[in-house]
């Protein structure tokens, strides 16, 4: 997959990107998930502010292709979505649990996306701010940029700005220690704050997954959807259209675009009861299973061994892309999205409470001493062993 996506212009690990923020600040708390910064606004050193900027990524080129060949606008809510999650629970991770003020920024081509997909994104936008309010996530929302460059998009982009300020007593760092373990969350399922059942795909690998199922048809029909350079062979090569059903009698379409799903009321309420006992969270995004470790010292072996058996639309997507494990579980969440560090007796309490709201999760490894850093991932087909 490695070659792959280095064919089709992306990387998994963004091993640019960290290489040209590498000098960059860290902020207050450099093992914060998110960069922590001073309090700019009050001048009080007793708080801290965090801001982060993501898009849904490529997710929309999916929402494009099933509007297009369905009607359906409804998939463009699911796009807000994949963008809002990819911010809050990000700075969720770092302890900001309430009052984001959210900006947006949304490119289109208006020849191809006409205003009732724009209006769709931004109802969309706004009805979820109403759903997460009842679980006590208060977004407010300032507006944003919505411009119409064809020229720099083919299709749309859509991108949310947040911002929070909190006390700095409720920042969150990441610093799992010998002896922890760790709570997994599943990317799948239906929560209770969910309408219909969750793939758990998430917004990351999307453009691979992208090419590796659908078939040659949508480079045909819709040149608009990538890029033109790329070579035919790693253009849409797989065997389905996003019509297509499987035999359990889901949709190619709605696995590959159900919204990211979050884990913004849990977590609000994992560390309003158990702060001072947590050791890390992490979203497991760009790098998976593998993110853990941009934020473990040295000598700290994370060994995953209990991870949810991967849902469906990873296996299809292995399948397709003819990729093994290990590679899967650097580009994938395969099922576990989001990870808690704790000690055994928190990760019971922290287990029942996201239970409470229908979401699985379960003790999926554990922190141990080791000569070097690395990360351990056990299934039932092998041991894979990531060294830093």
């Amino acid at each position: 997959m490695d070659n792959l996506y280095s064919r089709r212009g992306v990387s998994a690990q963004k091993e640019d990107v960290h290489e040209a923020i590498k000098n960059l600040d860290k902020g207050l708390f450099p093992n914060a998930f998110c960069k922590i910064l001073p309090d700019y606004l009050a001048k009080d050193e007793d708080y801290c502010c965090i801001m982060h900027a993501d898009t849904a990524g490529t997710k929309s080129i999916l929402a494009y292709l099933y509007w297009r060949e369905t009607g359906d606008l409804s998939v463009w809510k699911g796009i807000a979505q994949d963008a809002m999650v990819m911010n809050i629970d990000d700075m969720i991770c770092a302890g900001a649990t309430d009052d984001f003020i959210l900006s947006s920024t949304i490119a289109r081509n208006k020849g191809l996306i006409p205003k009732e997909v724009l209006a769709a994104v931004i109802q969309g936008c706004e009805e979820l701010i109403e759903e997460w309010k009842k679980f006590g996530i208060h977004i407010h929302m300032a507006g944003g940029e919505t411009a119409d460059v064809g020229d720099l998009v083919k299709t749309i982009d859509v991108g949310y700005t947040a911002f929070a300020r909190f006390a700095k007593e409720n920042v969150i760092t990441i610093q799992p220690q010998a002896g922890d373990v760790i709570v997994g969350f599943a990317s799948f399922g239906k929560a209770l704050y969910e309408k219909e059942y969750n793939s758990g795909i998430g917004c990351n690998g999307l453009t691979s997954a992208r090419h590796d199922i659908l078939d040659k048809s949508y480079s045909i029909n819709y040149p608009e959807s990538y890029d033109g350079k790329l070579a035919d062979d790693v253009s849409y090569i797989g065997k389905y259209k996003l019509t297509d059903t499987l035999s359990d009698g889901m949709q190619i379409g709605k696995l590959l675009l159900s919204p990211t799903r979050t884990f913004a009321p849990i977590i609000k309420e994992v560390v309003e009861k158990y702060k001072k006992d947590i050791h890390g969270i992490v979203h497991n995004t760009g790098g998976a299973q593998t993110k853990c470790m941009k934020y473990v010292a040295d000598h700290i072996r994370i060994v995953k061994d209990n991870l949810f058996t991967p849902p469906t639309i990873f296996s299809l997507i292995q399948e397709a892309a003819a990729v093994d494990d290990k590679e899967m579980y650097q580009v994938f969440n395969m099922g576990t999205r989001l990870e808690i560090y704790t000690d055994a007796m928190t990760a019971e309490k922290i287990i029942s409470i996201a239970n409470a709201y229908q979401v699985d999760a379960q003790i999926i490894g554990r922190v141990e001493v080791a000569d070097k850093k690395e990360l351990r991932i056990k299934n039932s087909f092998g041991e894979f062993v990531y060294s830093y």
